[in-house]
């Protein structure tokens, strides 16, 4: 097998899933494209106060639940590409710092402090719960298990790369859904200490399509995701 196919592969996964926080308050910072929510726009003070209140509490989560040489320092960025669709996800930086990425257009979607909360939760609750390691491990392991198959099979080098990507995107997907209901769970803790109320915040999922219960889906229904928060909250 290509070692290149699995380096690009272990790329992707490790930037699955911007604002920049630099102290308290986040700083909306263009990327290649003109912004299109000013500084002052209800939404932008949404999330600056949201920001300021989650950080240092989704911080203390961390340092209360992993392990020794995790960074905690959690990075929180707004893309304002007005390209960019609705959407939140966690990533690393080259240093292994954790970033937590929304962009304008979810911003412009969210209708109080509650939803907007318990998202930055859930996407701190991945890097918490060490998603994107487990996620990098079942992929690579994914990779070499169809390539593997390919060449037994008698497959050239087209069918090893497409077994390797495929067997890639099975792997990655492999616990997708039981890390999203994780990720609630914990989410809704970190959104509730913060002082918001995380079953409000999860009416976010009323407004968004159903992914369903399909095949090699990478997140579960909302309804269960709803019902995974409710039942979190009444632990609180």
């Amino acid at each position: 097998m290509k070692s290149i196919a699995l380096a690009g592969l272990c790329a992707s996964v490790l930037l699955a899933g911007c604002v920049e926080t630099t102290g308290s308050a986040p700083v909306a910072t263009s990327t290649s494209a003109p912004a299109t929510l000013s500084a002052n726009d209800p939404a932008v003070t949404r999330f600056n106060r949201v920001v300021a209140r989650m950080e240092g509490v989704a911080e203390q989560a961390c340092r209360d639940r992993v392990r020794s040489g995790v960074d905690c320092d959690f990075k929180i960025v707004l893309d304002t590409d007005p390209r960019q669709p609705s959407n939140a996800y966690q990533s690393l930086d080259r240093n292994n710092r954790p970033v937590l990425t929304f962009t304008t257009a979810l911003l412009k979607e969210m209708q109080n402090d509650h939803e907007l909360a318990f998202v930055l939760g859930h996407e701190a609750a991945h890097h918490i719960a060490g998603h994107l390691g487990e996620m990098r491990q079942t992929a690579t392991l994914g990779a070499v298990v169809g390539g593997g198959l390919a060449v037994l099979l008698g497959g050239g080098q087209s069918a090893v790369d497409l077994g390797t990507n495929l067997g890639g995107t099975v792997g990655a997907r492999a616990y997708s859904k039981e890390h999203e209901l994780e990720a609630d769970a914990l989410g809704a803790r970190i959104t509730h200490n913060a002082g918001y109320d995380p079953v409000l915040g999860a009416a976010f999922f009323d407004r968004i399509p159903d992914p369903g219960d399909r095949f090699l889906g990478s997140h579960p229904p909302n309804a269960e995701r709803k019902a995974t928060v409710r039942r979190a909250a009444a632990n609180f």
